[in-house]
């Protein structure tokens, strides 16, 4: 039987990833463009203007191709949900993962290497908020391509207190990946 303790004072209310995913399997967040489950939060996303689209459209293409030359077992997924238990199911724009075709469920957080988020509106939460949950969890590599400064915010050495290391690179040179050897990919045109 569950108790349920009165509350003097307002409280958020956290969903769990199960939740979230009943909710989503429901509708509930047909008339958005895009939500994700932030730290037991459902955040709505705005949707994506051209400019955002199309860059995240040519570093996904890049990524990949590089990924298949590599040979990695590795795919360049676009917006897949990642479960992060108990209480986060983030929807990055691309995540370097391990992904089997066909598979009916969430990317597993074990699948992921990488993962990027293609910022304009969002660079502050993407630079703060998203950068803490991805080390957190222990995401080997964040980047975030900030379209607003034409820079790429490159981070590795996840520890529950953030990111170790990290540095800025210019877009219209290669960015290389720290943890995936060999991955490396040409910027120039992405913005």
């Amino acid at each position: 039987m569950t108790v349920i303790q009165p509350v003097n004072v307002p409280q958020p209310v956290k969903l769990t990833i199960e939740q979230f995913r009943m909710l989503d399997d429901s509708g509930a967040f047909d008339g958005y463009a895009k939500t994700e489950l932030i730290e037991g939060a459902i955040y709505a996303m705005n949707a994506q203007y051209a400019g955002h689209a199309v860059a995240k459209s040519r570093l996904a293409r890049r990524l990949g191709n590089a990924l298949e030359q590599l040979g990695a077992e590795l795919d360049a997924v676009v917006e897949g949900t990642v479960e992060m238990p108990p209480a986060s199911a983030p929807e990055p724009d691309i995540a370097l993962a391990r992904v089997a075709p066909g598979e009916r469920s969430y990317i597993a957080l074990s699948a992921v290497a990488l993962v990027v988020e293609v910022s304009d509106a969002s660079v502050a939460f993407d630079l703060k908020d998203k950068a803490q949950l991805y080390s957190g969890q222990g995401v080997p590599e964040y980047w975030v391509l900030d379209l607003n400064s034409s820079q790429l915010h490159q981070f590795w050495e996840p520890s529950p207190a953030g990111y170790g290391e990290g540095r800025t690179l210019p877009v219209g040179g290669s960015f290389q990946s720290v943890t995936i050897p060999g991955l490396a990919v040409e910027s120039d045109g992405l913005i």
